[in-house]
């Protein structure tokens, strides 16, 4: 457990605070009946995904873009290894679990099993018939983003685009912009004029919310912060020196897209509603990023757990509430719903631990004992080669 705590001070305490957010509002989102106190921040829980969405973008832009701008390459075995065992291990744990106790799970079915195997169960998900562990929807988007994101890097560089690079990612915000107004015009507004409104909703969530191409604007952003703290070290200090003034714009960009964007299910949250969010997230991360701003100054070592057991607790959450609840009916027990609330984060929060410990802890260990062995044998092959 010390070891958990244990934070150094090379990381990015910022990012950790950002990641804790991220992963509470979405369970706020996620559980119901939720108390009425916590209304509000349910209502914009399900921008948590988004903020992940932010953050994975810069965290695995900037490792690739480092080692391209060092070593004019990028390794794809050794990516393709990190990724791995830091999502697979966990993940497989979970699914594995989700089909041998199908009796706990939380929704209505699952989706077929080559499905989450390829990460593509977010593509024709179906609501309705396939609600257990739909949350891994945003994990099927940042795996297709991690298996092609080295490739588009390594190309554009081979192509000498990399100064357009900047143009490719508007084009593509927009690109999903135009087709979340088609979608919503032929798949949604037609079920609203006829006052169809489950139709409706579970439409807006197969044809909009899900989909790859609708979802990718955090991302985006992301990588454009990580390509210009990469390749633009002057406006990096420029930036890194403004901390609290992005963080406050950040805020109020935020709050602003709220207002304008109504509810989750609407058309302007729809067609705008996902790059605002995206690039208010963006300002929050470049502020959590500065050493000017009070997000990266501030040490906490229950963000810093939270933060580290974030992809576990996504994992296994919903599941775990599911569990609990239904103890609660079952028993009859008469609990305050702020009781059952903390109940199920502080449950949530132990099993996010124990898969960490037993699972993440020991696959990540693994990779670097990989990673390490490629070291060697590279640095062999190169002195064998320098002496031949």
């Amino acid at each position: 457990m010390k070891k958990i705590f244990d934070s150094n001070n090379a990381r990015l305490h910022g990012l950790d605070h950002l990641r804790a957010i991220a992963i509470i509002i979405v369970m706020i989102f996620h559980y119901y009946p939720a108390p009425e106190w916590l209304e509000p921040i349910k209502n914009i829980g399900w921008s948590g995904v988004d903020l992940f969405f932010v953050l994975s973008g810069f965290l695995i832009g900037s490792q690739l873009l480092k080692e391209y701008k060092k070593n004019n390459d990028i390794s794809f075995r050794n990516f393709y290894i990190k990724r791995f065992f830091r999502i697979i291990p966990a993940y497989l744990a979970v699914l594995l679990l989700y089909y041998l106790l199908p009796d706990m799970r939380e929704g209505s079915g699952m989706a077929p099993l080559w499905k989450y195997l390829t990460f593509t169960q977010n593509i024709g998900l179906e609501v309705e018939n396939s609600s257990s562990f739909s949350h891994a929807w945003s994990l099927c988007i940042e795996e297709q983003f991690y298996l092609l994101l080295p490739i588009v890097i390594l190309s554009l560089f081979a192509m000498r685009l990399q100064a357009r690079a900047g143009y490719l990612i508007i084009g593509l915000v927009f690109l999903g912009l135009l087709l979340r107004v088609y979608n919503w015009n032929e798949y949604v507004q037609p079920l609203i004029d006829i006052n169809k409104g489950r139709e409706m909703a579970r439409s807006f969530f197969e044809k909009i919310y899900y989909p790859s191409y609708s979802r990718m604007d955090g991302l985006l952003v992301g990588i454009s912060i990580a390509a210009i703290f990469t390749f633009k070290p002057k406006t990096k200090q420029f930036l890194r020196n403004k901390g609290n003034y992005f963080l406050v714009l950040g805020i109020i960009l935020f709050l602003l897209s709220f207002q304008i964007n109504e509810n989750l299910i609407s058309f302007n949250n729809a067609v705008y509603g996902f790059p605002l969010i995206s690039i208010a997230y963006g300002f929050i991360v470049i502020a959590a990023l500065s050493p000017a701003c009070i997000l990266y100054k501030i040490k906490s070592k229950i963000t810093f757990l939270i933060a580290t057991l974030s992809y576990s607790i996504y994992l296994t959450h919903k599941l775990i509430f599911h569990i609990i609840r239904n103890v609660i009916i079952n028993r009859e027990l008469d609990l305050n719903p702020n009781l059952t609330f903390g109940i199920c984060i502080v449950a949530a929060i132990i099993v996010g631990l124990f898969l960490h410990i037993t699972i993440e802890r020991s696959s990540l260990k693994l990779r670097e004992r990989i990673l390490e062995g490629n070291r060697k044998r590279n640095k062999k092959l190169s002195y064998n080669t320098t002496y031949e």
